[in-house]
């Protein structure tokens, strides 16, 4: 009964402080180890410890995976040698710098100020994301964040576990003393790494095989429970990096998820795991706050004492936060002179020091203090040394992180041109189908009509965010409309149910028809409100051009209308205007009067450039090209 009411307590307080967090503006995981290193000093308070063996396999495991099925693959490989750089050499640099100053401070031995080193190495997956999106990152710098945090880890685990065992100390997945040389080093490091990859890639087919026997939700989403803890525990046992390979069996999971499953198992996947790591990642932290008191118990019976501990973590801190930028300068100006085919990725220069400073330390950190064995010299020091960096970061980076992006003018994607994107994505996918539609055989005329209605109506919802008219957009009236509806048909649905008139399973299906209508009405109408509260931003292109854009005539300035032709002349609203570069005629979109595209088909003119305030994008109708 008392861990229940632990436990209970624990996912409570840290919902209640996530909450307080987020209407304050502050860090959640800053708050979250304020709160509870607050309450460990209470008398009355129980104590609660958290052991190396639970945050490594109970907790790290999930998390990671949680983290990588929802990274893009493709982002990855496409920063490959900039995330490489971050996750194993920055790490390495960093270990190293840190144990000179350690080994400088403190009386203990090299190997084991190393060891202090790659467990303050590694910034923290939860912190730095969190931290990026909530300040409105640019993507690639977020997908840079992503892919260090989730690479990292191995590196400095890796790291750790030979620093213990040069040092003589019996941790985790080490076998005693040895004489440590480079070259051993590079071999263990090696075969820790390979035989991760390995292993999470063997792990990730056999999941696969068994998700494509799978047809129910809840059991694939079982399956997707047992994923991290099947490719962590079998590297462990080989002595490869569990991290690696739940990191290599989540990504490739992620990355085929649209293939092996079907959608309902994608949607409760996603949904499970979003609600596994909100408690996970705020219980972790809000635990490692409580051990704050004996911690300083520990520490200040020990020969060094609390002031000197302090003062050594703070040298620690400074060295930690000096390192990374000393690190990511020279080699962001190396990689721009090497490598032609990322050079793009690295500019603006704003970016490279946004992310120099987006170091917190977070969850791995203080797992790795706690793998320190029984008998480390001056272990007390060095896991309160571990937090110092971890709070220091999160409280000096984290909370001056977003200032820092806005001075040098980073900023995050633009709902705009991701509208356009999607646009374009959208209208690429509609026309395969309905070409598919027209190869089919016995196609029903009205029902082949009634998909090509809706599909006219799929990329019209998209272009309609753009326009910036008083005027009503067809979707907005039909959400305004269909919203109030649904909720007419839920209340006499829930009558029913109360009457006991039919049976319960036939009223959930129907009921749960319902939630997904609307929940996809009110995504598209919070998706919408975003572009159009988005302030105006200089137009960036979007994709390459085509033949008819290359080839544009000089006509580039519309004819003198105060809106679109056609609409003037009938008397009609129209949503998002156009003009014509070859004849400068001024049109509206589909979703409107649809006269633009009447332009074209009549007059055979190919490319129209937005005349809405702020854009300057181009549509090419013969190639379905956005410039």
């Amino acid at each position: 009964m008392d861990i229940a009411l632990t436990l209970l307590a624990v996912a409570v307080a840290s919902l209640l402080v996530h909450g307080v967090a987020a209407r304050l503006g502050v860090l959640s995981p800053l708050l979250l180890l304020a709160a509870g290193a607050a309450a460990s000093f209470v008398p009355w308070f129980p104590e609660i410890t958290l052991s190396s063996e639970v945050v490594l396999i109970g907790l790290l495991p999930p998390l990671l995976y949680a983290t990588a099925i929802s990274t893009s693959l493709v982002d990855l490989k496409a920063q490959r040698v900039a995330i490489a750089g971050l996750s194993v050499g920055l790490v390495l640099f960093t270990a190293l710098g840190v144990a000179v100053v350690a080994s400088a401070l403190l009386p203990i031995s090299f190997p084991l100020a190393f060891a202090l080193g790659a467990i303050v190495a590694p910034p923290d997956a939860v912190a730095a994301t969190a931290v990026a999106r909530a300040i409105g990152l640019p993507r690639r710098a977020v997908t840079l964040l992503e892919g260090e945090s989730l690479l990292n880890d191995a590196t400095a685990l890796v790291a750790l576990r030979t620093a213990l065992a040069a040092a003589g100390l019996a941790g985790h997945g080490s076998h005693g003393a040895f004489d440590v040389t480079v070259t051993s080093v590079g071999v263990d490091f090696l075969r820790a790494a390979l035989g991760g990859l390995v292993v999470g890639f063997v792990a990730y087919k056999l999941i696969a095989l068994v998700r494509r026997q799978v047809n129910s939700a809840v059991a694939d989403t079982t399956v997707s429970f047992i994923a991290p803890f099947a490719a962590y525990l079998p590297a462990e046992l080989l002595h490869a990096s569990g991290v690696l390979s739940v990191v290599t069996t989540g990504l490739l999971l992620g990355h085929r998820s649209p293939v092996l499953q079907n959608a309902r198992s994608r949607l409760s996947e996603r949904s499970n795991w979003a609600s596994i790591q909100f408690i996970l990642e705020n219980a972790v932290f809000l635990v490692i706050g409580l051990q704050l008191s004996s911690l300083v118990e520990d520490v200040q019976g020990s020969s060094f004492g609390l002031g000197q501990t302090l003062l050594v973590g703070l040298a620690v801190l400074a060295t930690v936060l000096v390192l990374r930028p000393l690190w990511i300068f020279p080699f962001r100006w190396v990689r721009a002179r090497v490598s032609r085919h990322e050079r793009d990725r690295l500019a603006p220069a704003g970016e490279g020091a946004v992310v120099s400073w987006a170091g917190m330390r977070g969850v791995v950190t203080l797992a790795a203090a706690l793998l320190l064995p029984p008998d480390t010299p001056h272990r007390p020091s060095l896991v309160l040394i571990a937090m110092v960096v971890t709070i220091g970061t999160l409280l000096i980076q984290g909370t001056t992180l977003p200032a820092l992006a806005r001075a040098l003018g980073v900023r995050g994607p633009d709902p705009r041109e991701d509208a356009l994107q999607e646009a374009t994505v959208i209208q690429a996918a509609v026309g395969a189908g309905l070409r598919r539609l027209d190869e089919l055989p016995d196609v029903d005329d009205d029902a082949a009509e009634r998909m090509r209605q809706q599909a006219r109506m799929r990329v019209n919802r998209v272009w309609e965010r753009l326009g910036r008219s008083e005027s009503e957009s067809p979707s907005d009236a039909y959400r305004r409309v269909r919203i109030p509806v649904l909720e007419a048909e839920r209340t006499e649905l829930l009558r029913i149910r109360d009457e006991g008139l039919v049976d319960h399973q036939v009223l959930a299906d129907v009921l749960a028809a319902l939630d997904v209508e609307e929940s996809t009405l009110e995504s598209i109408g919070d998706r919408s409100q975003a572009v159009r509260d988005a302030p105006l931003r200089a137009p960036e292109r979007i994709t390459g051009e085509c033949e008819h854009q290359r080839e544009l005539p000089e006509c580039t300035t519309p004819r003198e209308a105060e809106g679109c032709e056609e609409c003037l002349h009938a008397g009609t609203a129209w949503l998002h205007l156009r003009v014509c570069l070859t004849c400068g005629h001024v049109g509206c979109c589909d979703s409107s009067q649809g006269h633009a595209s009447a332009h074209f088909e009549q007059s055979g003119h190919p490319v129209m450039r937005s005349l809405e305030p702020g854009e300057a994008w181009r549509w090419c109708f013969v190639d379905d090209t956005l410039v």
